[in-house]
């Protein structure tokens, strides 16, 4: 199932689902909300944490809309509905650091050698949960915009309570994955960094996520397994106005999800509803490109449009402004 959190008229949030595949054509959302006898879960969290009723129901609504029978006010034209990210409001987010080409690759290009840390265990920061943005436009400050960076990444929201859980039992915390934009101010997070401590202000006014929320089955089929936790052979590209500057695959993570997830709960317990990112893929960031002269010290400017794409997890596309104080 792949699930979305749409903007209904009144700006209020409904949970609902893309639908594919129609014999009618165009791409429709099930407005779960508008649904005679509906549950009502207009937050996404709250919608996962009791997903032992709302996904059978969810799946049955779905069936119905597929053979007629929803209210014609249920379903939705995709391109007429506004989304904003699958998980607005989730209760923490961190993001990893899985991918050793892009950590190698960036240090590389900084004169540094590749650190021995990066095999011991995997690690993560936590960032603003409370800054989340979804497709459409990021408004970004003025200090922000000075190398303002993509980081294409791919991130997972938690399904259960967890503490101490080991990497081989992991992926059972997890109820889906959707893509993640771990924007970046290169110019604040290089200064304060110095203090070896962050990154904050280089991090905390956006964290993209979208525009789909994509429950484990959808990717199945791109499944590996493994001891240590799955891995999926999925591609990853990013385009800066309209041109492709990124490649990368999710299965060549060095630490799966299951792994970090180790790590996140050790000591910890893991609530329904955290986000948690992979980290950026190989060439996923202009600080990488820019490092190893792939790119010329290329950044992202006002009016500039930035999108991620990953295979099965659609498309998320922002338009950067700049903001006003």
């Amino acid at each position: 199932m792949k699930l979305v959190t749409l903007i209904a008229p009144d700006r209020s949030h409904h949970i609902g689902a893309l639908i594919t595949d129609l014999p009618f054509g165009e791409n429709k959302i099930v407005d779960f909300y508008e649904i005679e006898n509906s549950p009502h879960y207009s937050n996404m969290v709250e919608f996962i944490k009791d997903e032992s009723k709302t996904m059978p129901w969810a799946k049955e609504q779905i069936t119905k809309a597929k053979a007629g029978k929803l209210s014609e006010n249920c379903i939705l034209n995709e391109k007429d509905t506004l989304l904003t990210a699958p998980v607005p409001h989730p209760v923490s987010c961190r993001d990893g650091y899985a991918f050793r080409q892009h950590v190698e690759s960036a240090r590389k290009g900084r004169g540094l050698p590749m650190i021995p840390e990066f095999d011991e265990f995997p690690v993560f920061y936590f960032t603003n949960h409370l800054a989340i943005v979804g497709p459409g436009e990021v408004f970004v400050m003025e200090k922000a915009l000075e190398r303002l960076d993509f980081e294409l990444e791919v991130a997972i929201v938690t399904r259960k309570e967890g503490r101490n859980i080991p990497a081989n039992k992991a992926d059972d915390y997890i109820f889906g994955y959707m893509i993640m934009n771990d924007w970046s101010a290169r110019e604040l997070q290089t200064q304060e960094m110095k203090m070896n401590l962050g990154p904050a202000k280089g991090k905390d006014f956006a964290t993209g996520l979208g525009p789909y929320l994509l429950t484990k089955d959808e990717l199945e089929k791109s499944r590996i397994p493994g001891p240590n936790g799955d891995r999926y052979n999925i591609s990853m590209k990013a385009f800066h106005n309209g041109k492709q500057v990124s490649d990368g695959n999710l299965k060549d993570m060095n630490w799966t999800f299951a792994q970090i997830l180790e790590r996140v709960s050790y000591g910890v317990t893991v609530h329904p509803g955290e986000v948690i990112g992979s980290g950026t893929v190989g060439t996923g960031c202009y600080m990488e490109l820019n490092a190893t002269k792939v790119t010329d010290n290329v950044w992202i400017k006002p009016g500039d449009t930035f999108a991620l794409e990953v295979e099965g997890m659609g498309r998320l596309e922002n338009t950067i402004r700049k903001a006003t104080a």
